[in-house]
């Protein structure tokens, strides 16, 4: 049951009701994918349809008692951010807010995922991404850069999303991760300028590399394209 307000009581009986939720196959499978052993067990369609119906009623009590200890209450609290109707500035604030409570890819991605009045607010929306790329913290940098890869490759942001891209100098695996990705998608939509880019990056060995090893992975990259990729890796 989704209480209609959020105290402490009511928390207590929506943790009882997510429970009761559990997937303990799930559980297995996913607790090994994100390497987070400390979840209930219930999947993203059904967190989503939770947090859509919690962002239409007590929201605030809902973040308020929300104890973030368990991965599908810091999944559900980011959610709601996205689903919530607050302007922008409140949004990005209250995302501001959540990230430091990021400790797994999973929950990263989804809520960047989630937020998707970026479309709407691309200029206001890439200046909280530079500011979360100027963080010596890694979620905060993944954080930036994903929502750049869900939102920012386009025709006004390819050049400095590249850029971006060539500046990221942490050694985190997701920060790494993250910038290969990012430019596997960079590379699908914008081919000429991803190739300029590999050719005169000073990225390390590790993210170039990796990088092209998920552009080869893409069923979006023709057999012939993969080939040539392959002679690129250093």
């Amino acid at each position: 049951m989704i209480p209609s307000y959020f105290d402490e009581e009511t928390y207590l009986i929506f943790l009882e009701y997510l429970y009761s939720l559990a997937d303990s196959r799930y559980k297995e499978f996913h607790s090994r994918l994100i390497m987070d052993s400390n979840l209930i067990g219930i999947r993203t369609p059904d967190l989503k349809r939770i947090a859509k119906e919690i962002s239409t009623c007590d929201y605030q009590g809902f973040i308020k008692y929300n104890t973030k200890q368990i991965y599908e209450e810091k999944i559900l609290y980011g959610l709601v951010l996205g689903y919530i109707r607050v302007d922008f500035e409140t949004r990005l604030q209250l995302l501001n807010d959540f990230i430091p409570s990021i400790d797994n890819w999973a929950i990263n991605d989804i809520v960047c995922a989630n937020v998707k009045d970026f479309k709407k607010n691309l200029e206001r929306g890439y200046s909280f991404i530079i500011s979360c790329l100027q963080s010596t913290q890694p979620w905060h940098i993944r954080f930036g850069l994903v929502l750049l890869l869900g939102f920012y490759i386009q025709d006004t942001y390819i050049d400095k999303v590249l850029n971006i891209c060539n500046q990221i100098k942490n050694e985190d695996y997701y920060v790494k991760m993250a910038v290969a990705w990012l430019l596997s998608i960079c590379y699908i939509k914008y081919k000429e300028k991803t190739l300029l880019f590999l050719k005169t990056t000073t990225l390390d060995d590790w993210t170039y590399n990796k990088s092209i090893q998920k552009m080869i992975e893409s069923n979006r990259v023709s057999e012939d394209e993969k080939s040539y990729l392959r002679t690129l890796k250093r």
